[in-house]
């Protein structure tokens, strides 16, 4: 990919663009979020040919007009749509040992990389505007309204007098080789881009599929709406689930495994207005734990928890919203603690990562397996240390801290919004004040901003803009732990003086500027001090006043601590704030 300082200078040399005007836009991109390009195209300062051009000497690529190519069905199947639409990519053309691809970003080595691997063909590169890209786009949309209109008309779904033939036609269509197709396609590349959920979203005309990547919802797909009942039949065929049920949300699950992967998959229907939406949650079976400094634990609070772990008994409390990585910081502590040694026994909704050793239930509460019975009972099979997946309610609050209080070493989560929250949380369940002060040794809270990509990673100083969108911290405060961090020089006295990164996006990152995940942490310890505010049955923010006075670090000054760093950016800290 082509940088901005290399197209900026393009444009300076040929006059196209003058020094002040660039400098004009190129803040107005910043501050709209947008690709300058795209700024200089939607204002037409540029032509979309003078830019093509550019590129085409720049990186030596042939341009093709998609608008002017003849479509081929197979050849365009080869790469599937989840692909060319993330990746801005098109095959257009092949012979016996070649295949002509159309990229917006010719450099886009992995990609192509990739699809020489899956096709066995010899790649053959061409440079094409983003509007000949989605010109491409356009036509899968087409070519599998037509193949689906088809092959309703032979699977009897369009003839269907009443419900029950519906419900048998769709079931026939769902081992049909086309929706096999479509679904191990949604599936694959979920995989290959590292998704954690797919969504699959009817609307009045269509079919959206997303997948969310790095905690964020990208639009992959649109399927016309003929396939969608057929769709929706396969995935509950995979997961088990009753396919002549339309009314209720269901719930189920299925695994795929190939020669590279293991993939568990969580199923979720529910009724909507346009059909029926399923949402499944990729889990992936052969990750290992990763240790806290992986995670992004930094120097002092990742002493804190080793401190706590290696207490004889009491509970360590991880909170978060949902898909904020408490499971998998649990599981990171769980394999530092696990050994011959101990006995370590866990109830799980659902049991996310299998761990050699280690003694896994899963809740059941169709048969009265809930975390309370299971705790009960994994309490009588004379355990170490105990998981429990989560605190939900009062029964199973009482369950854990009276498990702690009886010698064992209990770990779980809580959804609070801040390590002091959980603390009054628990005071809200029922649970006696100095029960929560004598067993509770240390509280996480987290969230995972994005991880600025490698590729593409430049320095940036704050412009008076960002000053203002962060003046809502304190931040003098904040200069002195990243002093105190290590993370600055002593030499410097305000944040203006900070260099801070971004991506600028590239082709392995799908331009987004980011790629992966990371935690930031805030962990409370509970001391002398702390115990007497919770026994006096103390406010969530006096605590926290009480845990900033003895050193902790809350969750948007480690993501600070990590902007400097050049791990994520300063917007993700803000936008993270703001959640």
């Amino acid at each position: 990919m082509i940088s901005s300082q290399v197209l900026e200078k393009f444009l300076v040399d040929t006059d196209l663009v003058k020094k002040d005007q660039l400098d004009q836009l190129r803040r107005e991109a910043q501050s709209q979020k947008v690709d300058l390009e795209d700024l200089l195209l939607e204002k037409s300062v540029v032509t979309e040919e003078q830019i093509l051009n550019f590129k085409s000497q720049i990186m030596n690529a042939q341009i093709i007009e998609l608008r002017n190519v003849e479509f081929s069905t197979e050849v365009l199947n080869l790469i599937p749509e989840p692909i060319a639409r993330r990746h801005l990519i098109i095959a257009f053309a092949k012979d016996k040992e070649y295949l002509s691809l159309a990229m917006y970003d010719p450099e886009d080595l992995q990609t192509k990389e990739f699809i020489k691997k899956k096709t066995g063909l010899t790649i053959k590169t061409f440079i094409a505007s983003k509007k000949s890209i989605e010109f491409g786009l356009s036509k899968y949309h087409s070519s599998i309204e037509t193949e689906f209109t088809n092959l309703l008309k032979d699977g009897g779904v369009t003839g269907a007098k009443n419900e029950q033939d519906l419900n048998e036609a769709l079931k026939k269509m769902a081992e049909q080789i086309p929706i096999i197709r479509v679904v191990d396609t949604l599936l694959e590349y979920a995989v290959f881009e590292k998704a954690s959920d797919i969504h699959i979203e009817p609307e009045e005309d269509k079919v959206m599929v997303r997948y969310r990547i790095d905690g964020i919802l990208h639009e992959v797909m649109t399927l016309p709406k003929v396939i969608q009942g057929a769709l929706v039949a396969r995935v509950k065929v995979l997961a088990n689930l009753k396919i002549d049920e339309h009314r209720l949300p269901q719930d189920g699950r299925f695994k795929i495994e190939k020669d590279e992967y293991a993939v568990s998959l969580r199923v979720s229907t529910i009724p909507i207005f346009d059909g029926e939406k399923v949402v499944m949650r990729l889990l992936d079976e052969s990750a290992k734990a990763l240790t806290l400094e992986q995670l992004g634990f930094q120097r002092s609070n990742l002493g804190k928890i080793l401190n706590n772990i290696k207490k004889p008994h009491g509970a360590l409390l991880v909170t978060g919203p949902t898909g904020s990585g408490k499971s998998t910081t649990l599981y990171s502590v769980l394999s530092m603690l696990n050994n011959k040694n101990v006995n370590i026994s866990t109830i799980e909704d659902p049991v996310e990562y299998k761990m050699v050793g280690v003694n896994q239930m899963q809740v059941s509460p169709k048969i009265g397996l809930t975390f309370a019975m299971g705790l009960r009972a994994l309490l009588r099979q004379d355990p170490n240390i105990i998981m429990i997946g989560e605190i939900r309610d009062q029964e199973t609050a009482e369950e854990a801290v009276h498990a702690a209080m009886t010698g064992h070493i209990v770990l779980s989560t809580l959804h609070t919004n801040s390590a002091a929250g959980a603390l009054p949380r628990l005071l809200d369940m029922g649970i006696e004040p100095y029960l929560i002060a004598s067993t509770v040794n240390a509280v996480i809270a987290q969230r995972l901003v994005r991880i600025i990509c490698p590729d593409c990673i430049q320095s940036m100083k704050v412009d008076a803009e960002t000053l203002k969108s962060i003046s809502i911290f304190n931040l003098d405060k904040l200069m002195k732990i990243m002093i105190q961090e290590g993370a600055v020089s002593s030499k410097m006295k305000s944040i203006s003086e900070l260099t801070f990164y971004k991506g600028a996006g590239c082709s392995k990152c799908a331009r987004t500027g980011y790629r992966g995940r990371v935690g930031i942490h805030e962990v409370l310890e509970v001391s002398p001090e702390v115990q007497a505010l919770i026994v006096s049955r103390g406010t969530t923010q006096s605590i926290q006043d009480k845990a900033e006075e003895q050193g902790m670090i809350l969750m948007w000054e480690d993501g600070f601590i990590k902007a400097t760093l050049g791990i994520t950016t300063i917007d993700e800290i803000l936008r993270v704030s703001r959640e």
